[in-house]
């Protein structure tokens, strides 16, 4: 289960990257490089959200919820594992006073 959760994670994470890449900004004209609005209404030049941040809005809802899912799914699956486990403990002595 935890394989085919990180492949859908991995999916999602290409997915997520590629449509945040695909969109435009708010200011992609050459008035926006130089700060200007021009003649833009209340809301942006884009109005209403369209096909791509819906897209995007989803793959991150998705994207949240296999990092929760495979952060409990590890948590469960190796109780005593850590990065530290296996290397021998270090003894020190109190210092004399």
């Amino acid at each position: 289960m935890i394989y085919l959760l990180t492949v859908i994670h991995v999916i999602v994470c290409l997915f997520l990257i590629g449509v945040i890449l695909l969109q435009q900004g708010k200011s992609a004209d050459l008035a926006g490089a130089f700060g200007g609005q021009g003649s833009q209404t209340a809301f942006g030049p884009r109005g209403a959200a369209n096909l791509l941040t819906r897209l995007t809005t989803w793959a991150a809802v998705i994207f949240m919820l296999t990092s929760i899912g495979l952060t409990v799914m590890m948590s469960h699956s190796s109780n005593d594992r850590s990065v530290l486990h296996g290397s021998p403990a270090s003894q020190s002595t109190p210092a004399k006073k």
